[in-house]
């Protein structure tokens, strides 16, 4: 039986993308980025602060790292909650060895359930980027718009309230959306948004409320997706961050300047079986002198910063 002609029609099917979501735009073709000082690497070092529940309804869908043995689990509750206790201050004492500037994804029901914690993050004056209001809340289809409109104001307004600071980025639990996901953000004041891997630098993203920013976070080299999924050695983690930085700032010598971006959980890498890890690797990329620390609101102010994008 013949397939009717209409299933090969599509009105947007043309050359580039089949939406308007983002223009076409092909990495290499681009005008090169300049980096302040010269520097050819913005490095974007991205730590997560969850809150797993301890009974996660798992709806419209469950989230990755989420619970996953009978309740009480406690063995995967309490693992989760050691990185808000121990890991992320052995993370902390890191960062201020060897001159990162961080960028801190946090739950807004983490924020409400470890003031002094949160506190602490906002003393140092690091960027806090919104993170849902926890890993039992996924933007994924199947969620009604007006609930996750909801979801999202109650996730931002906390965290601007516990903080008092500006929250102009996000990254959803999971990375996941709904089709509504990045217009909402941008009505809520979000500027721009850590979802989307498919690029390197950032990039305009079309909204009912005008443009929104997509910032990549890679997730080939997030600590979770490596050692936790997948099972690779800690250090062969830190030997895939490593060469990584060594062919972006490679490409970086005639192509402009490249973004290193690096998500890090403290339940993971804050073990102390795996802290040197991470240790080694902040010491090979700060000992580097064209590699820039930065938020990520910094590097993507100076990347707008550029001329003629």
């Amino acid at each position: 039986m013949a397939l009717d002609p209409s299933f090969l029609e599509y009105p947007l099917r043309r050359y580039g993308m089949d939406h308007e979501r983002y223009a076409w735009s092909m990495l290499t073709e681009r005008r090169p980025v300049a980096w302040p000082g010269g520097r050819k690497l913005a490095l974007w070092v991205n730590v997560s602060l969850q809150h797993f529940p301890l009974n996660p309804a798992g709806k419209p869908v469950a989230l990755p790292g989420n619970m996953s043995m009978p309740y009480p689990d406690l063995r995967h509750y309490t693992l989760r909650d050691y990185g808000n206790r121990v890991g992320i201050y052995r993370f902390l004492k890191a960062f201020d060895r060897y001159g990162i500037r961080p960028t801190f994804a946090i739950n807004a029901r983490l924020a409400e359930r470890y003031p002094s914690l949160i506190g602490a993050i906002a003393e140092r004056g690091d960027e806090i980027i919104g993170h849902s209001w926890s890993m039992d809340t996924a933007h994924a289809g199947g969620l009604e718009e007006a609930a996750e409109a909801e979801l999202i104001k109650r996730s931002l307004d906390c965290l601007r309230a516990r903080t008092g600071r500006e929250i102009r980025g996000w990254l959803s639990p999971g990375r996941l959306e709904s089709a509504h996901t990045p217009d909402l953000l941008k009505a809520e004041g979000v500027s721009y948004f850590c979802d989307w891997v498919n690029d390197e630098m950032p990039y305009r993203f079309n909204t009912q409320h005008g443009d929104l920013w997509a910032m990549p976070l890679s997730a080939e080299i997030e600590d979770r997706f490596l050692i936790v999924d997948n099972f690779h050695a800690e250090a062969s983690w830190a030997e895939q961050v490593k060469d990584a930085c060594d062919m972006l700032l490679e490409e970086a010598k005639t192509q402009g300047g490249r973004i290193l971006s690096l998500s890090i959980h403290p339940w993971v890498l804050g073990q102390p079986h795996r802290i040197k890890h991470l240790e080694a690797v902040l010491e090979y990329l700060s000992g580097k002198e064209e590699v820039w620390s930065a938020s990520a609101g910094e590097i993507l102010d100076a990347f707008l910063r550029q001329p003629a994008l």
